[in-house]
């Protein structure tokens, strides 16, 4: 007999009893079926459980699956918090749980122990780097992080169904699952009750609020050749002091900076604030999503380049300039840091908030590209192109073997690189390696309770 996958709808998707292993990066655990590797999603090291093939192609080299029933459960198996999320409460309802909370069946500490494990086994086989002499210890909690690790996304994004309905995508899935509250977003977001408006004819929505509080902002994407007005009547129905936007797009999500922000009322942006410094953040740009994120992060990274006046820096993938004021601030009129953003409505956003502060230039293009040619100017303008330190702070893929060559040729003598990823983050050490670089110091922050993402900051030196 031949089986197919679930998308294929050839036949009904196959349950298979697995006894699971260790954990693996991406938020599933390894097991074995008749010699197969299977990554399996809600399940926890040790278990034996029943799961549904979600991809069990037979020439594939390994198949996936969801947990749909535990036989033997683990000690540090708790009751999901979110009933949307909950892959043993969906699948007795016959569907999907949504992503976005992968982590929620497995008690907070274990769930840091377990993004231990994932963090260092993903230093040693992908970056030929011992995590122990770079002083890491566990995966750490940032302070005023709540006990139950909800509460903490300033951002959300969520689709809308056919009938209107607020709703979030299944894992790896077009299928849409309706929800009302999330319970990883802050009071604001929730307090905003989207689920009550008429979304009939949406593409999606998000939702940002400032960290410290205030107004949030909302986006209406309305599908590309829809009925106009949509944003208009869901915006009407917001509460006061709710600044709201529509964005008209050709594909993509609205975070993409692709496509036309249009207001509807209030502003497009929000206010911030992190280490002693207001940025402005429009709709179509980047913040940190957890609400402790930017302050906690900024500190690491002044604390690993150790500014000092004269200096000359570069912030790499620099956002709305979150690192760039406080490093143009230590580095003070005599110095030098380079702000280089390749979204161009991020990039503006730094521009914006960086007004006024000369010794901080703010370039917007591909950093692999970007930073060669404007140390290249600079020298040409009597400078050596030469840089004394860099943080960087790349998309999930990472930074890349060109951009790592050229950060390497700057020759700066201590990179802060900060990571949402091990996988890339431990590909790209791999690469400073090569140019001479070593790991003198990591942390690990758990900036994503619930789900199996983790903040990495390193601290890598001239060898």
């Amino acid at each position: 007999m031949t089986h197919s996958t679930i998308d294929q709808r050839a036949a009904e998707p196959r349950i298979v009893e697995l006894r699971i292993g260790a954990p693996a990066h991406g938020g599933h655990c390894v097991a074995r079926h008749e010699g197969r590797v299977v990554f399996v999603r809600h399940a926890l090291p040790g278990e034996l459980v029943r799961a549904r093939l979600t991809e069990s192609a037979e020439e594939a080299r390994f198949w996936r699956a969801d947990t749909v029933e535990v036989l033997e459960a683990s000690e540090h198996r708790v009751p999901h918090f979110w009933a949307a999320a909950d892959a043993l409460a969906a699948a007795a309802a016959g569907r999907a749980p949504v992503g976005g909370a992968e982590f929620g069946h497995a008690e907070l500490g274990h769930q840091r122990e377990l993004k231990g494990r994932i963090f260092r086994e993903q230093l040693v086989r992908l970056g030929r780097t011992d995590p122990d002499g770079a002083g890491f210890a566990g995966v750490e909690v940032p302070a005023g992080e709540r006990a139950d690790g909800l509460g903490w996304r300033t951002r959300a994004a969520f689709s809308v169904d056919e009938a209107g309905r607020l709703a979030m995508n299944a894992f790896r899935s077009n299928e849409l699952v309706p929800v009302r509250e999330m319970p990883l977003a802050v009071d604001a977001v929730n307090a905003l009750r989207l689920w009550e408006l008429p979304l009939r004819g949406l593409a999606r929505v998000e939702v940002a609020v400032p960290s410290d509080g205030g107004a949030p902002l909302v986006l209406f994407v309305e599908h590309d050749g829809g009925a106009p007005g949509l944003a208009d009547r869901a915006a009407k129905r917001l509460a006061e002091g709710v600044s709201a936007a529509a964005i008209t797009q050709k594909g993509g999500s609205a975070s993409d900076g692709r496509g036309t922000l249009r207001r509807l009322r209030g502003r497009t942006w929000l206010g911030e604030r992190a280490a002693g410094h207001s940025y402005r953040v429009t709709g179509e740009g980047f913040w940190q999503i957890h609400r402790l994120a930017a302050d906690t992060l900024a500190a690491a990274v002044l604390q690993d380049l150790d500014p000092r006046p004269g200096q000359r820096l570069a912030d790499l993938y620099a956002g709305a300039g979150l690192f760039t004021a406080p490093l143009a601030e230590a580095v003070g009129a005599a110095g030098l840091v380079l702000s280089i953003e390749g979204a161009p409505g991020t990039s503006r956003d730094a521009r914006r908030n960086l007004h006024g502060v000369p010794q901080a230039q703010v370039v917007q293009g591909r950093v692999e590209k970007t930073l060669a040619r404007a140390l290249q100017e600079r020298a040409e303008a009597g400078g050596d192109g030469k840089l004394d330190g860099v943080v960087l702070d790349p998309p999930r893929t990472g930074a890349g073997k060109m951009a790592v060559r050229q950060i390497a040729q700057a020759g700066p003598a201590r990179i802060s690189y900060v990571s949402c990823d091990p996988a890339s983050f431990a590909r790209d050490l791999a690469d400073f390696a090569r140019e001479g670089y070593r790991l003198e110091k990591v942390r690990v922050l758990d900036l994503y309770p619930h789900t199996h993402h983790m903040e990495t900051v390193g601290l890598l030196v001239r060898a």
